[in-house]
């Protein structure tokens, strides 16, 4: 996913690339390298997670060495140490920025290097919860204050093997004044339906337009369809049970929703954050724009012609009172079974997640997000309940991103659930069939049908 580096430029506070965004929120897989090694391991087939046994305070000591991409997210978690070292005197923790999506699994499986604690894509963590510590005794006290789908994005077989970090809940982003020009009410945006209208409108308008992006990376898209089918049902491609859920009325409801967008012209083929797609949204020929609330780093870093021009909103629903958030991303921590200092592990990241001090520092105005880290949003409930950690976006036209997005944060059902093979089967099944329906040379019974066989044979049964 590095097609959009060149074009992406940087942020005004950091050189955060297209690719270290993706890896930073979760988007990015596993890796090729990597879902090989994992492949072996799937949950269920070696040993169960191990157990982290629990600790008083004062006994907290030594040292841990934890792994992060080597991005901005890294520099971020450093602000926290001087607190956590404050607070636990007698433990010290190393953060070091590594290629986790390919040194991690190798790491987990040999048992040699394996770090104390690991960043991880939430659509990695299932895949290596035989490798992981269990959490659940030491996370029972915050399962009330975590959003949901969060623990049952990190819950195998009963047993919490991940620290939910943040959520990356699905927003609409839009162009007022092409809306204004178009005479479209913003507030009318409230159903799919009413968006494919609007859409309509705008093109009537301006018969160049095409409102709503089509992303082209297979992976993105199938993430992309995640979020609409989890407003509808609260899955993403299986159900608790690990059952595919992709030949269900909510996939074809989205696929034929997106087929609409497609067939009328009203749809803009490009990839996330690349040249193509910067110049279509910047210059108004995408104006609606339902994704998730990392869109937002575009409007930031790249836009020249539109800033201020933008404004966020609710996702629209499906069904009248129905979930108006859906997700999109997301990334958790795992301190490994072979951990040599699991408990130092255990208490930083309950210090950064959990503690005020800590979500404060990592989402608030530091050295290296002056106006705060606003790309994703806290797991933690009393956290997105709590007072805005970053400021209003000039590029929003100083609108409260905080308002809207932790609204959906709360409101992103509950149930989602990634199996370990997702990253193949949104590249080379139903990722690559969604982009054959985009491009009009697939039908959306086709498209679930064909989902549905390979998924099942290539996937699910050799799992």
């Amino acid at each position: 996913m590095d097609s959009g580096r060149a074009a992406l430029g940087t942020t005004s506070s950091s050189g955060m690339s297209r690719r270290s965004l993706l890896r930073a929120i979760g988007t990015a897989g596993v890796g090729t390298a990597a879902a090989g090694f994992l492949g072996a391991c799937a949950p269920g087939t070696s040993s169960t997670p191990t157990a982290l046994a629990s600790a008083s305070p004062s006994s907290v000591s030594g040292s841990a060495t934890l792994w992060f991409n080597d991005d901005d997210l890294l520099k971020v978690f450093r602000t926290v140490v001087p607190s956590f070292t404050a607070k636990y005197p007698k433990a010290s923790v190393k953060l070091v920025g590594v290629a986790i999506d390919t040194k991690l699994a190798p790491a987990l499986i040999s048992g040699a290097g394996v770090p104390d604690g690991s960043f991880l894509s939430d659509g990695s963590v299932l895949g290596q919860a035989a490798h992981l510590t269990d959490l659940t005794s030491q996370m029972a006290p915050y399962r009330a204050d975590t959003v949901q789908y969060k623990l049952d994005t990190n819950t195998v077989d009963g047993k919490l093997v991940g620290i939910p970090w943040d959520t990356d809940p699905g927003l609409l982003y839009y162009r007022e004044d092409v809306l204004s020009a178009a005479k479209v009410d913003p507030a009318s945006l409230t159903s799919y339906d009413a968006l494919l209208d609007a859409a309509r409108q705008i093109k009537a308008a301006n018969p160049k337009a095409q409102p709503i992006p089509l992303e082209q990376d297979p992976n993105l898209a199938t993430q992309w369809l995640m979020m609409l089918v989890n407003q509808q049902q609260g899955t993403g491609l299986v159900d608790a049970d690990g059952k595919l859920t992709i030949d269900t009325d909510a996939y074809r409801k989205a696929l034929t929703w997106i087929k609409a967008v497609a067939d009328e012209g009203l749809g803009a083929r490009s990839k996330f954050a690349g040249s193509a797609q910067i110049a279509q949204a910047d210059g108004g020929t995408v104006s609606l724009v339902p994704w998730a609330i990392w869109y937002n780093f575009l409007i930031q870093s790249s836009f020249k012609k539109s800033v201020g021009h933008w404004r966020v909103s609710q996702l629209p629903a499906w069904t009248t009172g129905g979930a108006r958030s859906g997700v999109m991303g997301g990334s958790s921590f795992v301190i490994p079974a072979k951990s040599a200092n699991p408990e130092v592990a255990w208490r930083f990241y309950e210090h950064a997640v959990y503690s005020p001090e800590g979500y404060r520092a990592v989402f608030g105005s530091n050295a290296v997000y002056p106006s705060g880290l606003n790309t994703a949003l806290p797991s933690v409930k009393s956290a997105l309940n709590g007072t805005s950690l970053f400021k209003p976006l000039a590029g929003l036209g100083s609108t409260s991103l905080w308002e809207v997005g932790t609204k959906a944060s709360l409101a992103i059902p509950a149930g989602y659930r990634i199996p370990s093979w997702f990253d193949q089967a949104a590249t080379t099944y139903l990722g690559a069939n969604l982009q054959k329906l985009m491009d009009g040379k697939m039908s959306v019974d086709d498209v679930i049908k064909k989902s549905v066989s390979d998924i099942q044979t290539n996937l699910v049964d050799r799992s």
